[in-house]
């Protein structure tokens, strides 16, 4: 379709607005009686025999007209309400004078309809319209084509008409709704309760991440957009609530790609007399119930990758996996020059001079490629965990995991810190990184180390993103697939995807 015919297309259907002003009709009408949807007459009778269909009695739908071809006397018609299509029939000897209206509707058109079922000679599910009402007008025309990644970034602009247009758009964010509600499910019956935290915090903590910031005017006061809801619910282990959780959106000022959206949902739970490895028994408990519940089955498709959920996952080493990587013996104590030459005849160039910022490279490059099927990395080096429990025995380590699939992050679980001096000590040292000009170092959080002073059991805790769980559930590569509304440059410019900031 040109710019000029839909130009044209947009004069015809004003033209009709003001014919149906013009006879006293509402084009942006009111309230109508549904008494069925489309997905479950289809439920209902969609192996019902004719004299069933018969007796059914009336129905009375809503929705949008999504297809429309009249011959003569008689028409088909497809509207679509919110659970997916239904087939309408309508003829001029039962609607009188109102057939002519009903043929003028447009594509796009939401109309109100009355009938009886039955089944035509293809043996589609078919309502015989009998009356009809107008409810709203559609000003523009659908698009004919939306398919293809032509088109990705009007559809992600444009999610409304993605909605309308892509059964698959929108079976994605159905599953998503039921993947938050299994989550929800499963946390409630093992006595976790579910809280709220604030989304504007004067300390941005929880992460480690560059924040957004804002300006309270009445108070007067910088706020910090949320990285992580972490020091808050820990806040509320300290006061008694032993089991609680969060699905909460997160803000973080950084780069946008196919795996990251400034604006993002996760999962984080919290639970006391735990550590890591019970988390990792409750993640896999977690991802295979939802798996089973909303897939029917534990092995998944992603890409061109099969990846079986079932349990027990892999466990790996955090320097374990570097070792395997640069093929040497990689521990905390390892010469960083040694490091970075094996480092090198691996083709990596690293990109700071701590050690611990060379680890954190050849992991990312070089270890998370490798990691398709669901495994736990885990016992990180401290520097990377500045809010997790060293290991008894190597307090060079921390009692962390990140969970891997289909080589990419989808939780992070440690045992909490619990030590008020030794939390108050690492939020200096992180405190120094700041001041020297690391905008994603951890800020020094006074009331979250009193907190810790009042007393704060021993307590694992772990963030899943449910953004991610859901590209890997419904098989998809970008994570503006499984977001409504992703951020995107402002309309005209140029597009992450096509030189833009991307991480």
């Amino acid at each position: 379709m040109t710019l000029d015919d839909e130009n044209e297309q947009i004069r015809q259907r004003r033209e009709k607005l003001e014919a149906l002003r013009r006879r006293g009709i509402d084009p942006f009408g009111g309230r109508y009686p549904v008494t069925h949807w489309a997905r479950g007459l289809a439920d209902r009778l969609g192996n019902a025999v004719d004299e069933e269909l018969k007796g059914f009695g009336a129905v009375s739908l809503a929705g949008r007209l999504v297809a429309l071809r009249h011959h003569g006397k008689t028409c088909f018609a497809h509207l679509m309400d919110q659970t997916g299509r239904i087939q309408l029939y309508a003829r001029a000897d039962a609607l009188g004078d109102e057939y002519a209206r009903f043929v003028d509707l447009d594509t796009g058109d939401f109309i109100g309809v009355t009938g009886e079922m039955f089944r035509t000679r293809t043996g589609e599910l078919t309502v015989a319209v009998k009356a009809f009402t107008f409810l709203a007008k559609s000003l523009r025309p659908l698009p004919e084509k939306w398919h293809g990644l032509k088109d990705v970034e009007t559809r992600y602009r444009q999610r409304y008409v993605d909605l309308v247009v892509n059964t698959e758009t929108r079976a994605i964010f159905q599953l998503r709704a039921r993947l938050i509600g299994g989550i929800r499910k499963f946390l409630d019956a093992r006595g976790f309760l579910e809280v709220e935290t604030p989304m504007m915090q004067p300390i941005p903590g929880g992460a480690i991440a560059r924040p957004f910031k804002t300006h309270h005017n009445a108070l007067d006061m910088e706020l910090y957009l949320r990285i992580a809801p972490e020091l808050y619910l820990k806040r509320l282990v300290v006061g008694g609530l032993e089991r609680v959780y969060e699905i909460n959106r997160n803000f973080r000022n950084e780069g946008v790609s196919t795996q990251h959206n400034p604006e993002f949902t996760t999962l984080e739970f919290y639970q006391a007399y735990a550590d890591y490895t019970d988390l990792m028994e409750l993640t896999e408990a977690l991802f295979t119930e939802l798996a089973q519940s909303l897939l029917g089955t534990h092995a998944l498709q992603w890409g061109e990758h099969a990846i079986s959920l079932t349990p027990p996952w892999r466990r790996l080493g955090f320097f374990e996996g570097i070792s395997q990587a640069l093929g040497m013996t990689v521990t905390p104590a390892t010469d960083a020059a040694a490091v970075a030459r094996a480092a090198a005849g691996k083709g990596l160039t690293p990109h700071g001079g701590a050690p611990w910022e060379l680890w954190k490279d050849v992991f990312e490059t070089l270890v998370e490629p490798t990691l398709v099927q669901p495994t736990f990395v885990i016992d990180f080096p401290i520097e990377l965990s500045p809010l997790a429990k060293r290991k008894r025995d190597n307090a060079a380590l921390v009692d962390r995991f990140e969970l891997f699939v289909g080589r990419r992050e989808l939780a992070n679980a440690y045992s909490e810190l619990n030590d008020p001096i030794d939390q108050l000590a690492r939020f200096r040292e992180q405190a120094q990184l700041l001041e020297r000009g690391d905008e994603e170092a951890h800020w020094l959080d006074e009331d979250y180390v009193r907190a810790l002073e009042q007393g704060m059991p021993p307590a694992a805790g772990e963030g899943i993103g449910i953004d991610r769980l859901l590209m890997l559930f419904a098989n998809q590569p970008s994570i503006r697939e499984v977001i409504l509304f992703p951020l995107l440059r402002p309309e005209g410019g140029r597009a992450a995807d096509e030189g833009g900031t991307e991480r």
